[in-house]
């Protein structure tokens, strides 16, 4: 149950007659609706000289010129014990130039603001920007509807993406029906039925869709469209009824004066359900492409009704792949193309009708209530708090860390091995297993043994170990990757860095698996694997190798071949970041791709082993600065995007963000706090791993505590809901890791000698290998 008790809206109220005052009133009160303990009140903006008959949820009223007006309302909200304000902005409801009146009011709040755009403008007048820019710096959240108004706030206002939620538009949860009883009801029992709803104005289209009409009463004579609204006030204000006369006179021009009804009326919400019911086929022909939101476009479209709109932005969003049609605007033609194609097309509207209505399903107003209440208990918790200590958002600070569950793990992994991918939290067969999550399996289970918390099956190690085992190619000296669900490999062997990461897994499991004949196995198989690695050209999987002789020379302290290999790839490491690094490019390549802090940690933990502090400066000095690159603008963990894999020392990208960039930042940073003392990496690998139960771009969690599970990544506007092998291995480490350091922090602070020793320290194996032990070829363990 949410915390937050009071909300106070700032917008227009019903029964203002306009698109913002029905939205208000909507969000208000499916708001109220939501809860017993949240309070709502509507502080309502009145146009002009205009009196209105404010409902008892509407607690204050400020007349939109009147600026004396928004300093009594500031006044109003911060006496009234309110946990956070909602405004609906919109240009033209607010006061002043460029409504800057509204400024006046939120500088003088002392609770959070959340503000909903209902129009973000790619081309403002600069009184506009600067009125916008004051707004959204005010505001701890803004909202926008359409994935179009995230993409303009970032690239033309520079907001910060972490600012910025995408909830849509909300609609009614109206059953899916036939349209025949709204008909009967209406009075327009047998006709088909075109209707496009709203107040009129010239921007609307609607002479667009009557000169289509002609040609849609070739093929269906029965057709009716009806235009269900009233006039917009301001224009009947400046021009009284002329603009819907001369609509008139153009529909009896062309002689289908009949076949074109006007309900001039502003209906309540069951009316206008009614009518929206009763239709076959719903048309939006705006005629302004930058419209951010169109309410009657996502009731039509929530109610399940095939719609033909043209392609402004949030039309050509919601109604794309198709779940509806687009028209070119201004084009009868294509209108009545488009609509006479749906009208005698019985399976194809209805496919699209279907379409829309189970997409729709997320958008109800109960749905888009729990969203809005997300974000007020956000912006209420932190409201007031520096930016530096809000989105530290480490587990310590907020709850304890949590519990590590594995039974997502469990239904991902069979008696082959840990399955590459999943359709949701499905293992998904088609895609079958690869060498790389099996080898991160095995250093989970290496992970949870030194824990000393859940540890993985017995069954499920040995899986991931034969594996791993039967991946391994002795004609080519390489381990395989890729293995069909039929248990086929699909290569004679992988790439380097698969390579690489399956010697880091052997190198865990020979110096940390609680069997001793694993342990030797793993040796055995990791010293037989290294002897290629010395012509490998790919810098991570010199990382990776490097991070598993880490483990395996202080299993294998005997081994002077291993030394050898740990020193010759540090110094490649460093050859590679003096080549590369200038003073604003900290980085071994070009690029910044996966895994990208494997490379500073690698170089720490090599220096830390070696006594090298040259390899210990590469390595912080680098990782300082790949934290900057992978900090947003209001302090959370971002890491880099995919999409820019390839792009040399370009703007990283910061989609689509992966689960396994957060676990090795935390591995690194934990790492740099070993080395140095310095508490501030704790707070580093917290801030990485609150990536994941939701300090993130769009404060949502990626982790399902029950299960363990993790989602894929984020997106722009969304979570991947697919839960993978490598996501949920890569959430399980990160957090056996912050767990880890939880337990030497506890103990540290119970004991007298609490104080870190930043001094070179090689922590005692669970048992050497004495020199004769030290393996030539592995032995092998049956595949399964």
């Amino acid at each position: 149950m949410s915390r937050i008790q009071r909300v106070a809206f700032i917008g227009n109220s019903l029964p203002r007659r306009c698109g913002i005052a029905t939205f208000t009133t909507d969000l208000q009160q499916a708001l109220a609706a939501s809860s017993s303990v949240v309070s709502t009140t509507i502080i309502a903006m009145t146009d002009g000289d205009r009196s209105y008959d404010y409902p008892e949820t509407v607690g204050f009223e400020i007349h939109q010129e009147v600026l004396a007006d928004y300093l009594a309302a500031a006044d109003f909200i911060n006496s009234g014990s309110f946990d956070v304000v909602c405004l609906q902005h919109e240009f033209g409801i607010f006061g002043g130039e460029a409504g800057g009146h509204i400024l006046a009011l939120l500088e003088r709040l002392t609770v959070p603001v959340v503000t909903t755009l209902h129009t973000v403008l790619s081309e403002p007048s600069a009184a506009q920007r600067r009125v916008l820019d004051r707004i959204v710096t005010i505001s701890s959240r803004v909202v926008v509807m359409a994935q179009k108004g995230r993409e303009l706030l970032l690239a033309v206002y520079g907001l910060a993406a972490a600012k910025i939620l995408m909830i849509p538009h909300g609609i009614p949860d109206f059953a899916f029906v036939e349209p025949d009883t709204a008909k009967s009801s209406l009075g327009f029992a047998d006709k088909t039925i075109i209707l496009t709803f709203g107040l009129l104005s010239p921007n609307k289209g609607i002479e667009v869709m009557i000169d289509a009409m002609p040609a849609v009463l070739q093929v269906r004579p029965d057709a009716v469209y009806v235009v269900l609204g009233a006039t917009h006030p301001n224009l009947v204000r400046d021009q009284g009824e002329a603009y819907r006369e001369s609509l008139i006179v153009r529909a009896a021009a062309l002689g289908i004066g009949d076949n074109v009804v006007f309900r001039d009326q502003f209906v309540d919400r069951p009316t206008l359900l009614e009518y929206i019911a009763m239709c076959d086929v719903y048309v939006t022909p705006y005629l302004n492409r930058a419209q951010m939101t169109s309410g009657t476009l996502a009731y039509s479209f929530g109610l399940g009704k095939a719609v033909v709109s043209t392609p402004y932005w949030h039309a050509a969003e919601l109604l794309a792949d198709g779940r509806g049609s687009l028209v070119p605007f201004g084009d009868s033609v294509a209108t009545s193309a488009a609509i006479a194609v749906l009208l005698t097309d019985e399976p194809r509207r209805q496919a699209m009708r279907r379409r829309a209505y189970e997409n729709s399903r997320s958008m109800v107003w109960e749905r888009t209530a729990e969203r809005y209440l997300d974000a007020f208990e956000m912006v209420r918790t932190t409201h007031g708090q520096s930016s530096a200590h809000i989105h530290a958002m480490t587990p310590r600070a907020n709850r304890p860390s949590p519990a590590i569950a594995l039974s997502h793990l469990r239904a991902m992994t069979d008696d082959t091995g840990l399955f590459q991918h999943a359709v949701q939290s499905v293992p998904d067969r088609s895609h079958g297993y690869c060498v790389d999550d099996n080898a991160r399996g095995l250093l989970l289970a290496t992970a949870l043994t030194t824990l000393g918390e859940a540890q993985l099956p017995e069954s499920m190690t040995m899986s991931f170990a034969a594996f791993v085992q039967h991946a391994w190619n002795p004609d080519t000296r390489r381990f395989r990757n890729f293995m069909s669900f039929d248990r086929r490999w699909l290569e004679p062997q992988g790439s380097e860095d698969s390579h690489g990461r399956t010697l880091w897994s052997l190198g865990a499991v020979a110096r940390h698996d609680i069997s001793p004949t694993r342990r030797r196995w793993a040796a055995g198989l990791f010293a037989e694997a290294l002897t290629v690695v010395d012509g490998f050209a790919s810098p991570r999987a010199w990382v990776f190798t490097l991070l598993g002789l880490e483990s395996y020379c202080a299993a294998a302290a005997h081994d002077s071949v291993a030394a050898g290999m740990r020193v010759r790839l540090a110094d490649r490491l460093l050859e590679l970041l003096q080549r590369v690094e200038t003073p604003d490019w900290i980085w071994f390549e070009e690029n910044l791709a996966y895994d990208n802090a494997r490379f500073s940690e690698a170089l720490i933990l090599a220096g830390r082993s070696t006594g090298s502090e040259v390899y210990v400066e590469a390595g912080l000095r680098s990782l300082e600065w790949l934290t900057t690159q992978q900090t947003s603008p209001a302090g959370l963990f971002r890491p880099v995007g995919t999409d820019s894999f390839h792009d040399v020392r370009a703007t990283r990208a910061s989609f689509d963000q992966q689960p396994l960039e957060a676990t090795a930042s935390i591995a690194a940073c934990l790492a740099a706090l070993r080395q140095t003392g310095d508490s501030r990496w704790r707070t580093e690998a917290y801030r990485a791993f609150a990536w994941f139960i939701g300090a993130n771009d769009l404060s949502q969690p990626l982790v399902d505590f029950e299960t363990g599970s993790c989602r894929d990544g984020l997106h722009p506007d969304r979570r991947n809901e697919n839960r993978g092998g490598e996501s949920v291995v890569s959430y399980l480490l990160g957090l056996a890791d912050i767990r880890r350091s939880e337990q030497v922090n506890a103990a540290r602070s119970s004991s007298v000698k609490s104080r870190f020793a930043p001094h070179p320290i090689v922590s005692q194996p669970r048992g050497r290998l004495a020199a004769s032990q030290v393996p030539k070829p592995a032995s092998p363990i049956p595949a399964t």
